[in-house]
């Protein structure tokens, strides 16, 4: 059986997993400098309240009747429009940072991204020691 390399070519697996670690630490550096936030307040134009009381309610008869059809409703209803607010009112704030690391995180990622694609691609060489 015939040895192959990356993605089942002859390509090189050095470049694809040295390209993988170079993206992979680029991504890495670039998403560190991403905030993330959201507020409670801001649930569905400020109604959050009303959300979490349709959940207490659901959990109250949750604890009277487990069996309770409209408190299954109320509670996973809830919980599944809180969680749909929160995902909908996320903000994405990139820290400031000089332009020489921004470019040094960029350019690590498509580099590594470069160097997987010539990991897989078939050079058409015979891999050394390989049986065909």
């Amino acid at each position: 059986m015939a040895m192959r390399g990356a993605g089942g070519t002859a390509g090189g697996l050095g470049e694809f997993f040295g390209g993988a670690a170079l993206s992979a630490f680029g991504f890495y550096l670039f998403m560190s400098r991403v905030n993330v936030t959201t507020s409670l307040s801001s649930l569905w134009g400020g109604h959050g309240g009303y959300l979490l009381l349709s959940l207490s309610l659901g959990v109250a008869l949750l604890f009277f009747s487990a069996r309770s059809i409209l408190g299954w409703l109320l509670t996973v209803g809830s919980i599944g429009s809180v969680f749909v607010s929160v995902i909908s009112n996320l903000t994405f704030y990139f820290q400031s940072t000089n332009l020489f690391r921004t470019v040094a995180m960029l350019a690590l990622f498509f580099a590594g991204l470069i160097l997987m694609a010539r990991g897989v691609r078939d050079t058409g060489a015979a891999i050394v020691g390989a049986d065909d």
